[in-house]
């Protein structure tokens, strides 16, 4: 049965934030632009967050997710970006006779369709973990939720979860869930982190837990979920420095609602199914600092890479994204770009949980921004250095380091010389002094 064709210089997966940057960038480069949107509307998560503090360095103002979302979405009509809502992806191959991308997609307007495109930009953003991965024994009763699905329910659907919800894991949608629950009527019995620190951004600690009254639980988790029909109880126990249960520390909480902050993780199939190993610490895939991802045309930005602590950061890799995409497919022959392997690895050393991008181009212009979390919270003081061998290429002092919270440190590539590896390296003993 012959489908119909559809052809595109670049296709953009899917429409949040980190997609309608990518693709405005790459219309405005002059590319024949496609966004794939599984939902019926552009703007991903950003639809259901109605708090605030989104776009502060973009906008210049504090946002919420929605009319950040709206603000990105309005500028779509009339940037040449073609649109396809509740289209799904069910197949993409690489075409290496063609030099070309297809994607066999279905829609209900569409039915079964396929597009063919020099470049594709991966913006899939990432999902949450369920109380399976995180191995909660008992039955799966109503009344168990991950935040984001909570979130959605109450600032769209309109409807509670239930009446007395108790939370496990403390990252910023849990803790943002906690205070919107607790404004809505709900009773919030508390919050349970397995970590003995909380895992979210501290304003969010301060201004949704601490400011409402709501009790943190560190080094605490859930081990056993009870009810027939309805979460009627959970119980809790205290953890070693493990992670695992302490024999005679559990004790039963009543509440019919359990909500799940416990991670999330980048949204990756498309690129796993197209053969790409990910990065077993981000969890995305290697790329270099335009999100090239390895083959020919495929770029990645935002939450498929690696979890962003601010919006701004998405839609900022999203750009970058989309214009590389675009100057990819005006090339004439679409294979991997000339002196691709003259890219040097960067990699994160003892102390750092990963950096990103994980390769460097230095023949590219501009500044680069390496992005980095720690594996552990640095209270004293510490100097991130970027290094080729003993010599420091760039640094930064810090006042203190969390693993919630991302930082970075930016230099030009084109100061790098000739370099056959860089480390991003942690040095402890540098002390406060103040941030650079």
């Amino acid at each position: 049965m012959a489908i119909d064709r559809i052809e595109a210089d670049v296709v953009v997966l899917v429409g949040g934030p980190a997609g309608l940057a990518a693709a405005l960038a790459a219309a405005g480069a002059g590319a024949r632009t496609i966004i794939l949107e599984r939902e019926e509307r552009l703007g991903g998560i950003l639809k259901q967050c109605v708090h605030d503090g989104f776009g502060l360095r973009r906008f210049g103002e504090a946002l919420t997710g929605t009319e950040y979302a709206l603000r990105f979405s309005a500028l779509i009509p009339g940037s040449g970006v073609e649109t396809m809502t509740g289209a799904f992806v069910h197949e993409v191959a690489r075409d290496e006779e063609r030099g070309i991308y297809r994607l066999v997609a279905i829609s209900a307007e569409r039915g079964i369709f396929a597009i063919e495109t020099a470049s594709i930009v991966v913006a899939t953003g990432c999902r949450e973990r369920s109380d399976r991965q995180i191995l909660i024994h008992g039955d799966r009763p109503a009344g168990v939720f991950t935040a984001g699905l909570a979130q959605r329910l109450v600032n769209v659907e309109g409807l509670l979860p239930g009446k007395k919800a108790l939370i496990l894991g403390s990252g910023d949608i849990g803790l943002i869930m906690a205070r919107r629950l607790l404004l809505e009527g709900m009773e919030i019995e508390g919050v349970y982190e397995v970590k003995a620190e909380a895992s979210g951004l501290a304003r969010n600690i301060a201004q949704c837990l601490v400011d409402f009254g709501i009790p943190l639980h560190l080094s605490t988790t859930v081990t056993e979920i009870h009810g027939g029909r309805r979460v009627e109880s959970v119980t809790i126990a205290k953890v070693d420095e493990r992670g695992s249960p302490i024999s005679g520390s559990e004790r039963r909480v009543a509440c019919d609602t359990l909500i799940l902050s416990v991670g999330l993780i980048p949204e990756n199939e498309i690129l796993q199914s197209l053969g790409l190993p990910l990065d077993p610490a981000t969890r995305g895939p290697r790329v270099d600092q335009s999100g090239w991802a390895g083959l020919p045309g495929l770029f990645a930005c935002g939450n498929a890479v690696h979890v962003n602590d601010l919006v701004d950061d998405v839609s900022d890799s999203g750009e970058i994204a989309g214009a590389a995409a675009a100057r990819f497919a005006r090339e004439e022959h679409h294979a991997l770009p000339a002196g691709h392997d003259a890219r040097v690895p960067l990699k994160a050393g003892p102390g750092l949980l990963y950096a990103v991008p994980q390769l460097i181009d230095p023949r590219q212009k501009g500044k680069v921004d390496i992005h980095f979390r720690t594996n552990a919270t640095i209270r004293e003081g510490a100097r991130v250095l970027l290094k080729s061998g003993d010599r420091v290429v760039a640094e930064r002092r810090f006042i203190a380091l969390r693993p919630p919270e991302a930082e970075s440190l930016s230099f030009d590539p084109t100061l790098l010389g000739e370099v056959q590896a860089l480390v991003l390296e942690l040095d402890r003993q540098a002390g406060a002094g103040g941030a650079a």
